[in-house]
Parts: structure tokens; sequence; C-alpha cells
């Protein structure tokens, strides 16, 4: 008779009112760092709690699996958030009318101007982390040499 191998632990998720109070926190600390913006350039409350969220996130301050559902859950409802932004253009038709050329003309343009800066930056990161990572293998080289010689092993 074969034995089953076992099934791999599958991570566990949080409880969705302790996902939801992860969610709470986070835009309530992000509704306290927003004032701290001059009104020149105000940030949005949402915009710093993603910032917020991806940091925790990337540092492992906070593990995906503890928001994962709540977030899922989220995504499913975005199309049904943009139903105020979609009325509120329906009743704007006569701005859309006088100016619509421009407004997309500004949008086409604003889309490529962020296309490629994004393309940009990210070919910026992805050659400084080459740099780095050769710099870090060539220092790490450096030091085995100087312990080497320190031994007496050349």
């Amino acid at each position: 008779m074969r034995q089953k191998k076992p099934v791999q632990d599958q991570p566990k998720a949080a409880p969705i009112l302790a996902q939801m109070g992860i969610f709470a926190a986070v835009l309530f600390v992000s509704s306290l760092i927003s004032p701290l913006f001059p009104a020149s350039f105000p940030v949005p409350t949402p915009v710093i709690g993603l910032i917020l969220l991806y940091l925790l996130l990337t540092f492992h301050v906070i593990k995906l699996e503890w928001v994962d559902g709540f977030g899922s859950f989220l995504i499913g409802l975005i199309a049904f958030l943009f139903v105020p932004s979609g009325i509120s253009l329906a009743t704007s038709l006569d701005i859309m009318a006088k100016s619509g050329v421009q407004i997309v003309t500004v949008v086409i343009i604003s889309t490529v101007l962020m296309l490629v800066i994004t393309a940009y930056t990210a070919r910026l990161l992805i050659f400084l982390h080459q740099k780095l990572k050769q710099f870090s293998t060539t220092e790490h080289r450096q030091n085995k040499t100087r312990l080497l010689l320190k031994k007496g092993g050349i």
C-alpha cells in the first residue's frame, strides 16, 4: 500500500474581522499622515494608505495571508465603486461636448508620458540593482582574498 504524501500546510488566512482591522488601521494612520503634506502638494489619504500597505508587506511586517481575503473582496467591488464617477461623467456631457478633443488629447499625452517615464524608471532601477549586485560580489571576493592573505593561505 502506498502512503499518501503529507499535504504541505497552506498559510492560514486571518479572520475577516482581523483583515478589516488591518485595512482600517492602515487607513487611519494614512489619515494622520495626509495633513502633514503641504497644501500645494496634497496627497490623498488612500494613496498614502496604498504606499504604507505596500511597505508593510514588502518589509514583512504584515503577511500577505493576513490581508489577501479582504483585499480580493475589495477588488471584486471595484467596478461598483466606479459607478458614481461614471454618473458624474454622464451629467457633465455638455463639458465633454465643448472640450472633448482637448480632454482626450491630454489623456493620451499623459498616458504615453507616464508609460515612458515608468519604462525609464524601471530601466534605471534594474541598472542600479545590477551594479549593486556586481559591487557586492566584488566586495565579497575582496574580503575573501583579504581573509586568506591574513591566514597565510595565499
